[in-house]
Order: C-alpha cells, then sequence, then structure tokens
C-alpha cells in the first residue's frame, strides 16, 4: 500500500542493488524520480541505458546527472586508463582501486537538492551489507548520518532509505526472483561493452548471488559466454 500523500527519489545506477531498492519501495514510498550519475565510468552508457529500461518498466521518470569533474579528481580504475581488477578481489588494494572519492555522499546530496526542490520525503539508495562490510558509504551509520545532516542542510528534510542494508547479493537476488523483477535488465558490470564481463568483481558476485539461486536463465542472458573465463 502506498505511503499517503508521500513521495521519493531513488539513485539508480541500473545495477542489481538499485532495481531491487527500486522494486521494494516503488509502491510503499511513491518513487517518481530516478536519479543516474555519470562521472565518465568505464561502463556510463551501459548503465544509463539499463537504468532508462527500468525506469521505463516502473512508469517512473529518468534523469541522468553528468559530473564530468568528477572523473578529473580520482584515478579510480573505473574511470581511469587502469585496468579493472581480476584477481585478488575482497582485498583493501582492489577495493581502494575502484573507489569513487564520497560518492554516495555526493550523489545523495544531489538527490536532496532535488528533493528540496520537489518535495520528495524519502531518498532511496542501494546500499546492502556485502558492500558495507568493505565500503563505509554502504552502511547503517553512513545512512544515519547522511538523513541527519539533511535536517539540517535542507527545508524538506528527506529520510535516507536504504531496505537492502541487511541483505547479502545473494538475499538480493532471491527478493528479485521471487517479485518477478526485471533481472534481465540489470547491469552491474564495472567495464563498458555489450555483455557483463564475468571477471570484474561486481560480475563475479552477480554471478555468485544468480548461481545461489539456481538463476542460471539471467546469467545466460546477461553474461558473456567465454569457456576460459573461471567466474
Amino acid at each position: 500500500m502506498m505511503m499517503t500523500n508521500k513521495k521519493s527519489i531513488i539513485l539508480l545506477s541500473g545495477g542489481l542493488d538499485s532495481l531491487v531498492a527500486l522494486g521494494v519501495c516503488n509502491n510503499k514510498y511513491g518513487i517518481e524520480l530516478a536519479l543516474t550519475f555519470d562521472y565518465g565510468q568505464k561502463s556510463a552508457k551501459e548503465e544509463i541505458s539499463a537504468s532508462k529500461k527500468i525506469a521505463d518498466f516502473y512508469k517512473i521518470e529518468h534523469k541522468v546527472i553528468k559530473l564530468d569533474w568528477l572523473k578529473e579528481i580520482t584515478k579510480t580504475a573505473l574511470v581511469s586508463e587502469d585496468e579493472i581488477p581480476t584477481e585478488h578481489l575482497g582485498t583493501k588494494d582492489s577495493s581502494a582501486s575502484v573507489w569513487v572519492p564520497n560518492r554516495n555522499g555526493l550523489f545523495l546530496n544531489i538527490a536532496a537538492a532535488f528533493a528540496d526542490s520537489y518535495k520528495f520525503d524519502y531518498i532511496i539508495f542501494g546500499a546492502n551489507k556485502d558492500e558495507g562490510q568493505t565500503f563505509s558509504d554502504n552502511t547503517e551509520e553512513f545512512r544515519n548520518s547522511v538523513s541527519k545532516v539533511f535536517e539540517s542542510s535542507t527545508l524538506q528534510k528527506p529520510i535516507v532509505i536504504a531496505p537492502l542494508i541487511n541483505y547479502t547479493k545473494s538475499d538480493i537476488v532471491k527478493i528479485a526472483m521471487e517479485k518477478s523483477m526485471p533481472l534481465e535488465l540489470v547491469r552491474s558490470c564495472y567495464r563498458g561493452g555489450e555483455k557483463h564481463c564475468g571477471l570484474c568483481e561486481s560480475c563475479r558476485h552477480l554471478m555468485r548471488a544468480l548461481k545461489e539461486n539456481k538463476g542460471e536463465k539471467y546469467i545466460n542472458i546477461l553474461f558473456e559466454k567465454n569457456e576460459n573465463k573461471i567466474y
């Protein structure tokens, strides 16, 4: 049941977490606008395309925000000429190589400006348990802190909602499959290209979660077919 007279904005990257966050919150929080950010990441084109398809599926407005300057101030492998890590994944070094300075903080603050202007009551983003163990901006502490800041930095005082904060990737895929969400539309790969590469850390998390939930049909749709790849 939709919350009476409440409306929301969501950060939509086109990946698994943002898709499912949208799917589980759409009716309850009255999502009206999705923001996708282009900061020069290698997969920007694919993320924007996936986000647009997902927004269309749920019949909500979609807006792309360009942040060219963010690419200029970071050396992250997501935007630089450095190779995306495919080995020693989950280590401090591999995590640091794909860290974008204050990315979630920046995105949420931009969303808060929209919320203040258009009177959105909630801002939704797809933080999850797995990434919260590596990245501090995917934790409940971070979510609470940002909501607290918005009490002072905005007139609207939007509340930040992270519906998947206590769920693993496997849990999230399970929710998507149980609720018949369009998993075939997601784009979680760090690289560009028509299909998910299957080698970067984001791909491997998605692949593992799909396998754990017997989601082979989505693996066949989303991933490149290459017998030499080890997932």
